[in-house]
């Protein structure tokens, strides 16, 4: 080794120059952020629950948040006063928005031929409900749904999708639309003049495979289709067979709104969807069907042994005043009914009242449609306690599949 190597080794070395901060185009490191003292973080509490704070302040604010329960309280009092100051607001278009654009139309240019009053909560129904099947996707046409009713005073169910609904409403509608000289969606399928549950089960049965989306166009075709025809037809006639009874077209009409609202509603939470209860004047012609019939099913209940005959019951004669139950309906849609217990063909009177019952509009209709038991109704109750079980049980016997 020569004495130049050796000189080379022995020399320190010095090391390569390292790329600095500037040749990266990084931004030099700052010092750390100062920490904010307790007063300074308890006055950001206010813009921080209006999210007005920058990222560093509010990242400095909810760590102390963690850690100081008085500044945690203020903050959960703060946010709550900004939920109020601004509520959350529903992306859903308000449900009497179609009415009052139709109504407001209707007021520049009236309708040649209008929608019958009595029809009109069949066509707000049956519109409600194609809104929100226009929502749903393929798939939750395929949801579960469960229909229920009450028979011989026990809960009954069956199990179908949403598209088994549609095509149970599609076929009970049917009725309505045979009777006004339409075609019969149950044409070839057999059992097409027997009561709705027979023609449910006759037009599942009829169905290549499980009814699917397809099945929303004709459903929607047939509804305006009813309601165009019932604008051409006088309140009077005809009149709509169910099986072993039958109602007046008025009556069936508002009797289709309702099982629409009903069925639309189990559909609404088997998808999780908002829904909300009909306008509070068709809610209320609803509820004035429901009591009109409550005496025709308190008579047909006691010919059936269903009901026993009640202490102080005996036969008035037609247009009669006899024992009676003031039915109370409560919220949207509400007002008083005199229900005569004794007759169908009884009036009811307040001279003759032997019971009270008081029900919240929106529950009655659950009742009325086999939703909610008798027993679980929310019913403010005074006098005749067979009398108001009676009742009770008469509003849930009104439901069928």
């Amino acid at each position: 080794m020569s004495g130049a190597d050796h000189f080379d080794a022995a020399r320190p070395r010095i090391p390569l120059p390292r790329a600095s901060v500037e040749d990266t185009g990084l931004p030099l490191p700052g010092p750390p952020p100062p920490a904010l003292s307790h007063d300074v973080l308890k006055s950001l509490l206010g813009a921080w629950a209006l999210a007005a704070c920058s990222t560093a302040e509010t990242t400095a604010v909810e760590e102390h948040l963690g850690a100081c329960g008085p500044c945690a309280e203020e903050a959960l009092r703060l946010r709550e006063a900004v939920g109020l100051l601004h509520p959350p607001e529903s992306l859903d278009l308000d449900p009497t928005l179609r009415t009052r654009v139709l109504e407001s139309c209707l007021d520049r240019r009236p309708a040649d031929i209008p929608v019958p009053v009595w029809a009109t909560p069949y066509d707000a129904e049956t519109a409600r409900l194609d809104a929100l099947l226009q929502d749903i996707g393929d798939g939750e046409w395929h949801a579960p749904v469960r229909l229920r009713w009450f028979e011989d005073d026990t809960a009954t169910s069956r199990r179908t999708t949403v598209a088994g609904v549609i095509a149970h409403l599609m076929s009970v509608d049917g009725l309505v639309a045979v009777a006004l000289g339409l075609d019969d969606p149950l044409a070839g399928a057999g059992d097409a003049a027997r009561g709705p549950a027979a023609r449910t089960e006759a037009f599942w049965r009829a169905s290549p495979r499980p009814p699917t989306r397809a099945i929303r166009v004709p459903w929607r075709q047939q509804t305006h289709t009813i309601v165009r025809s019932a604008s051409f037809t006088g309140a009077g006639e005809p009149a709509v067979r169910y099986g072993d009874f039958e109602l007046p077209l008025p009556d069936a009409m508002l009797d289709r709104a309702f099982e629409c609202w009903v069925h639309a509603e189990d559909i609404a939470h088997a998808v999780h969807y908002p829904y909300d209860p009909p306008a509070p004047r068709h809610l209320s012609r609803m509820i004035g069907l429901a009591a009109r019939m409550l005496p025709v099913v308190l008579a047909a209940r006691r010919r059936a042994g269903l009901a026993p005959p009640g202490e102080g019951r005996h036969l008035v004669p037609a247009g009669e005043p006899g024992r009676s139950l003031r039915l109370e309906i409560e919220g949207s849609g509400g007002g008083e009914w005199l229900i005569p217990l004794d007759s169908p063909a009884a009036l009811g009177s307040a001279d003759h009242e032997v019971a009270h019952v008081a029900l919240d509009g929106v529950e009655f209709c659950r009742l009325a449609a086999g939703h909610v038991s008798p027993a679980e109704a929310a019913a403010g109750q005074v006098g005749d306690r067979a009398a108001i079980r009676d009742v009770l049980f008469a509003a849930a016997a009104m439901s069928r599949m």
